[in-house]
């Protein structure tokens, strides 16, 4: 065991603390997580306008009511590529010490630019479709580059500078036009090109370059697989599993999640069965590793009189949060990271999660996601949110009985050697 934990130490960690503290996956998923609120917030939306209860959607709409809790959703889930254009810019820049909110305003514009407009009667707009999740890919590409072309200006001077007398918030704004007219030049050549030449746009290129090698990855249950077993591996090494691969798998589940939404709201048959609920609310239950089988298994024995007394002080520390998906407190405490005695079923739980989840929607047990529940919601509400149906919450409770099993033995083992230690 310790021969294991010094290969750990000395081979894998130095990778994963380089991976976890890569500038560019940062920016990815903080970027992203911008958006967040809105994805949340038009969820709510779409639940209440289309809550399982017989006839509620058909008063809605007779009372004039359906058409406006749409238009939240759109207004505010249809937005997530647009807003990370700008999160991604701004935190990228911010980790080269350089002011993110100008970054972020010129690839807004920029995202702008490159998107072609609609027109109509009423004038030239943007299409939804392309401010929403299948924008997300070149706000990623957009994003890294123009907040990376920002700060190499700044960072090296090559900006208007005006007197220390002048207000900070007016400096900044003359500081971003010289980087920021280069990069809406470049984007605006680049747009001009593709169209001249009748040639796909910047979003259907990115769609090519990342959606269909991600989603290789990301729309399978095999790939899925990898991902949650990778996840498992970096946690395990105490790096934050879910910031280095979920912020790179992050875009595939949101267009993923975003496709079945605009097709329920169509009225069509659901087909992305892997989103972000399906991670979060599925296979994360109790957070990275699937732990609240863990948990539970800690609470359980706190409980009796024999059990020892590092039980009985980490279980009130841990299964509270545990139920919340708050999962810090376990890995830390126990400890789980580094940890031998617990590695096999930390990566096993989440990855039975993944089997039985996308067996019992494949098979129509269980209706595909649709909406988004915060991550942090306790299991139970949150599958009978996200699916529209009770047999999204019984599915979670099979999830979590099957995570206790394969908890069970190896926190007894971790009992035991407690009761040694004392």
């Amino acid at each position: 065991m310790s021969k294991v934990n010094e290969l750990l130490e000395n081979k894998m960690m130095p990778i994963a603390g380089k991976l976890g503290n890569n500038k560019f996956l940062i920016a990815i998923r903080d970027g992203i997580t911008f958006a967040m609120p809105l994805i949340i917030i038009g969820s709510l939306f779409m639940i209440i306008a289309s809550f399982p209860a017989p006839g509620w959607e058909a008063w809605l709409g007779k009372m004039g009511i359906a058409d406006f809790l749409w238009k939240g959703t759109d207004s505010s889930f249809g937005l997530i590529g647009l807003i990370a254009s700008f999160g991604i810019a701004y935190s990228l820049t911010r980790q080269f010490n350089v002011d993110g909110i100008g970054s972020g305003i010129i690839s807004l514009s920029a995202f702008i630019i490159a998107t072609p407009f609609i027109s109509s009667d009423a004038g030239a707009g943007m299409p939804i479709p392309y401010m929403g999740a299948k924008g997300l890919f070149i706000a990623i590409i957009m994003g890294l580059l123009n907040g990376y072309i920002y700060q190499w200006f700044i960072n090296r001077n090559i900006q208007i500078r005006l007197p220390e007398s002048v207000p900070p918030a007016v400096s900044r704004s003359f500081s971003a036009i010289i980087p920021g007219a280069v990069i809406i030049t470049m984007w605006l050549i680049i747009y001009s090109v593709l169209s001249t030449f009748d040639l796909p746009n910047v979003h259907d290129i990115a769609q090519v370059i990342l959606g269909k090698p991600l989603g290789l990855l990301g729309n399978n249950v095999f790939g899925t697989i990898i991902v949650v077993g990778l996840n498992s591996l970096f946690w395990f090494v105490g790096i934050h599993g879910g910031n280095v691969v979920n912020s790179v798998m992050q875009p595939v589940w949101i267009a993923n999640l975003d496709e079945n939404r605009v097709a329920y709201q169509a009225g069509q048959e659901l087909q992305n069965i892997i989103t972000l609920p399906f991670m979060d609310n599925f296979v994360y239950i109790g957070g990275g590793g699937a732990t609240i089988g863990l948990v539970l298994v800690l609470g359980y024995l706190a409980r009796k009189k024999k059990t020892s007394k590092q039980t009985k002080a980490l279980a009130p520390i841990t299964v509270v949060p545990g139920l919340f998906n708050i999962n810090e407190p376990t890995m830390f405490g126990i400890p789980v990271v580094l940890n031998v005695m617990l590695v096999i079923p930390f990566i096993l739980a989440p990855i039975v999660n993944v089997v039985v989840t996308y067996s019992a929607m494949a098979s129509g047990i269980v209706p595909l996601t649709r909406a988004a529940a915060s991550w942090t919601m306790p299991p139970i509400f949150s599958g009978f949110l996200v699916t529209g149906d009770i047999s999204g919450a019984i599915l979670q409770v099979v999830l979590i009985l099957l995570d206790v099993l394969l908890y069970l033995p190896f926190v007894l083992a971790v009992e035991k050697r407690f009761k040694a230690e004392e």
